[in-house]
């Protein structure tokens, strides 16, 4: 079942146009990482998912109904970010037992002991929270809620490692016992790729990729050695990154085909041939200088 429909999505401010013609959809129980950069449209898109705001045309569909003022969207979805806001005189203890009173999925029991591990007062104010804490307290409400669709929008703004691994590991454990539909949004790439199911890759309010995790550690190599040789190899190939490493050595980055010829050519060449980590791979796809910022000192 598909609990997320986009058909050529876009939305638009005036004269900028935020998304442009997305198209993908999400099964149902399943964990999505949306990944892009800084102003690549994905906040919007969660928001348009979650029904905050309209898209401008194309079609959305969410629980298969579109999803802006849809009171069964918002009872079954929640949106998790640093920017969640609860009634300023309610305790913290209070906005738990509140929130019990609106989700129907709502665990008490993990909410209170996520709540005492994380070492949260009841009579604390969650306006008076740093940013830290802020973010911890918005991911128990995000995973007691156990929401059919539930969306972290950068849930770990603020986090200190130890309390992000111990968020992604109390997620994984809590989808595992209690499946639904969840997407990620983060630019803790290398952290959050353990747990995902597939990933989403938006730049500029465009997709750039679709697919499953285990299919993307697959989907570009690494091939280090003699410029020359390189530049050869891959004159017909489109070349996703390249770098100068030392006197006429390169190293490039280009898509694996499907009959792994490429790979083969460079084995062949004498070239050392490595994978490519998904974090590195993302900057290289949604950079336009191909050598990164090394081009900015090149002068040829």
């Amino acid at each position: 079942m598909k609990v997320i429909e986009c058909s050529e999505l876009t939305k638009s401010y005036t004269r900028n146009k935020v998304l442009n013609h997305l198209s993908f959809s999400i099964e149902e129980n399943t964990i999505t990482g949306l990944i892009g950069r800084n102003g690549a449209g994905k906040t919007t898109l969660l928001k348009i998912i979650a029904g905050f705001i309209k898209n401008t045309s194309g079609e959305v569909r969410v629980f298969s109904e579109r999803p802006f003022n849809s009171l069964n969207v918002s009872v079954n979805s929640i949106f998790v970010d640093d920017q969640m806001s609860f009634p300023p005189a309610l305790q913290l203890g209070e906005l738990l037992e509140e929130a019990g009173r609106f989700y129907p999925n709502w665990d008490a029991n993990l909410a209170r002991r996520l709540f005492d591990y994380f070492g949260f007062d009841h009579k604390g104010y969650h306006n008076r929270l740093s940013k830290g804490k802020t973010s911890t307290f918005n991911m128990i409400i995000g995973l007691a809620s156990r929401c059919p669709l539930t969306i972290f929008d950068e849930p770990t703004t603020g986090m200190d490692e130890a309390v992000r691994k111990d968020f992604y590991r109390a997620l994984l454990k809590d989808y595992i016992a209690h499946p639904r539909t969840i997407i990620i949004s983060s630019h803790h790439v290398d952290e959050i790729e353990d747990i995902l199911e597939n990933v989403l890759l938006i730049n500029k309010g465009s997709k750039l990729l679709h697919l499953p995790i285990a299919d993307l550690k697959e989907w570009a190599i690494g091939i280090k050695g003699n410029t020359e040789t390189i530049l050869k190899l891959m004159n017909k190939t489109d070349i996703l990154y390249k770098n100068e490493v030392g006197m006429n050595t390169m190293y490039a980055v280009v898509k694996r085909d499907l009959l792994g010829s490429i790979e083969e050519q460079a084995h062949l060449a004498g070239l050392e041939v490595t994978p490519v980590r998904s974090s590195d791979l993302f900057v290289y796809l949604t950079t336009e200088a191909k050598g990164g910022i090394d081009d900015v000192f090149n002068n040829n």
